[in-house]
């Protein structure tokens, strides 16, 4: 990983969207500072398109795609995404199961709750389980005293025994029923709302995170950054991302924010 301001001017000038993980990445400590926010208000203002490609749930989707400057958000791990048109006042949702998988998926899902809270003591279901749709995720230090390594390890276990798929986010074990992750529901919405392949665009799009259910994306995309806390989970990781911020969390969205638009000043 090389310093953010390794990245040539010329290519920071080219980036035309930019992607990103929500919690420990645009958050600090949970909270979306003042700085932060006002970053992605300059980025939306010089033109460049914020998509949110996050695994909070479908509730605070929902207020992000009406309420943030970004043009859509990614949710759930991949689960679906959500546009806001302002102008017809419309919301747009795609999802990758359907109704009927859904809740054939919540079922199993909700056992699997129980199973989780009886083995891993401490664990608990994320607080905001209640606004989701597609996913369970449990709790590892975010509202719980953290848990230990061999605790996320066992959480993780549970989920692929069952044949669920399980992402470590900075907080959270996040595990669905489902063949998406990030990366294929962000190559969806760009189909779907740009009508382009990611694939053949990526000198225009950086993605930035902070933590294993990045993962895809790092690997993915030719310029990815991680903010500087992501050393705390380098240990989970193999696909690393090309760049790292100096600071951690909202300060190191900012700092991205400031290179790139210092680059387009230039």
């Amino acid at each position: 990983m090389q310093a953010l301001q390794t990245m040539a001017l010329s290519v920071a000038k080219q980036i035309r969207f930019v992607l990103t993980d929500i919690d420990d990445t645009v958050t600090t400590d949970g909270r979306l500072t003042a700085d932060a926010y006002t970053a992605l208000e300059r980025l939306s203002s010089a033109g460049i398109t914020v998509i949110p490609i996050t695994g909070r749930p479908a509730g605070w989707c929902d207020h992000i795609a009406r309420m943030w400057p970004v043009f859509a958000v990614v949710g759930e791990n991949g689960a679906f995404y959500m546009r806001y048109d302002r102008v017809a006042r419309k919301m747009t949702t795609h999802q990758w199961a359907s109704e009927a998988n859904l809740q054939e998926n919540r079922k199993k899902l909700d056992r699997l709750a129980l199973e989780i809270l009886n083995k891993v003591p401490g664990a608990a279901l994320a607080s905001d389980q209640k606004y989701r749709l597609a996913d369970l995720a449990v709790d590892f230090c975010e509202d719980v005293a953290p848990l230990p390594e061999s605790a996320v390890k066992l959480i993780v276990s549970i989920f692929q025994a069952a044949g669920a798929q399980a992402k470590v986010s900075s907080i959270h074990v996040n595990g669905w029923f489902g063949g998406y992750d990030k990366l294929s529901m962000t190559q969806t919405l760009f189909a779907r709302e740009f009508g382009i392949s990611l694939q053949n665009n990526t000198a225009q799009m950086l993605f930035v995170g902070d933590s294993p259910n990045d993962e895809p994306m790092f690997e993915f995309f030719k310029y990815s950054l991680g903010v500087a806390n992501i050393q705390k989970h380098l240990h989970r990781l193999t696909h690393r991302p090309k760049f790292i911020t100096h600071s951690e969390g909202g300060a190191g969205f900012v700092e991205l924010a400031d290179w790139l638009l210092h680059a387009r000043d230039v």
